[in-house]
């Protein structure tokens, strides 16, 4: 392997990590741009190395003839795809028993095994995998409409008259109620209450949209999304 396709399959796995880690910082995940970047790099020096120790004892039987010198080809590549594991999991955290990171983590493991594919050659392999890794984090989710249980804590006044706005105001967009949580504290003049709403959101409806819209109506003190 010369020289400049050294450094073509180098550059290649830069522009790979930063397709992958432009969107993942886009979205403030834990391993953006450079963390993704790193990862292919790396993966592509560790897979061009092994090209060329295989290369080398190729080449050294040859020139001695057949001096019985062997070398397992894809044990150090397999090293490279079980600790990016460790990496990932660098990446994955909860907070009041929600799970996050898991598909910035699937993202590196992705990365690290396009960048082992760049630094054997494999271009037309590597490319199409990295488009497919953009279009599934970037599309598939706008596409693919999954129906997601959310929490939103309503502060309000006024019991009857807030509630039922409320109640139409999901019914109108589509949300399903699941549950509620509620909690009265007594403020002197007025009772302030506040519900917990655990939501089946469907179609279009969004956090942003829902909180926007609440915010808007007198009665309600304020609005908050909740992880439980």
């Amino acid at each position: 392997m010369v020289w400049w396709e050294q450094g073509l399959r180098l550059l290649l796995a830069v522009v790979i990590g930063c397709v992958i880690g432009m969107e993942r910082e886009r979205k403030n995940r834990p391993a953006g741009l450079r963390t993704h970047v790193l990862v292919c790099v790396g993966a592509s020096i560790i897979a061009i190395m092994e090209s060329l120790i295989i290369s080398d004892t190729i080449s050294l039987n040859m020139n001695n003839m057949n001096t019985g010198i062997a070398v397992s080809y894809g044990r150090i590549s397999a090293q490279v795809v079980s600790g990016i594991g460790f990496l990932g999991a660098g990446t994955i955290f909860i907070s009041q028993k929600k799970i996050a990171g898991l598909t910035t983590a699937a993202s590196l493991w992705n990365v690290a095994c396009l960048g082992l594919a760049v630094g054997m050659g494999y271009y037309t392999l590597a490319v199409a995998g990295c488009l497919i890794v953009v279009i599934t984090l970037a599309l598939l989710q706008r596409v693919v409409h999954v129906n997601a249980v959310k929490h939103v804590e309503i502060k309000f006044i006024h019991r009857v008259e807030t509630i039922a706005f409320i109640n139409d105001y999901f019914q109108s967009i589509g949300v399903n109620v699941l549950d509620i949580d509620f909690h009265v504290e007594n403020k002197g003049k007025y009772n302030l209450y506040t519900n917990i709403y655990t939501l089946d959101m469907q179609g279009k409806a969004t956090y942003k949209d829902i909180v926007n819209k609440l915010s808007e109506y007198a009665n309600i003190q304020g609005v908050r999304t909740r992880n439980t």
